[in-house]
């Protein structure tokens, strides 16, 4: 059974300054255990997708909430799939710095990116509008 699962997070410091090699880990870590997702970062806030067998993205999930990298984790949203929408991308980033503020607007009360005031479903929404029209950093 596949799953679908989003989350936001704030990022500790020691994240900003390692986050070209946590995406490499996670690249990695993904492709070994079949899952597939996309991660937005901006403002200290991560809000990722990921994709996968219920077994293998809860457990991925559970290691996430116990990760000093990770503070404030929220689960957004939740919910079986029947195809995935990132099969391509064991993690794709985006680049939020390219983003237009009215696809953030489109979605919140504030320019700002700050998942943690949106719904589940909005947030979904917001994320998979950032993919398709951000600039995407490492698909692989």
């Amino acid at each position: 059974m596949l799953v679908r699962l989003l989350y936001v997070s704030r990022a500790a410091d020691a994240a900003l300054k390692d986050l070209d090699n946590i995406l490499q880990h996670a690249r990695t870590y993904n492709a070994e255990h079949g899952i597939t997702g996309a991660l937005c970062y901006s403002s200290n806030i991560f809000m990722q997708v990921l994709e996968g067998s219920r077994t293998e993205v809860n457990r991925l999930y559970a290691t996430i909430l116990r990760d000093p990298h990770h503070t404030d984790v929220e689960l957004l949203h939740y919910e079986e799939i029947s195809e995935r929408s990132y099969g391509s991308w064991t993690m794709g980033r985006v680049d939020i710095s390219r983003l237009n503020t009215s696809t953030v607007l489109k979605y919140s009360e504030h320019a700002d990116f700050n998942p943690y005031a949106n719904s589940g479903k909005m947030s979904l929404a917001m994320m998979q509008e950032l993919v398709a029209t951000a600039n995407i950093i490492g698909r692989a």
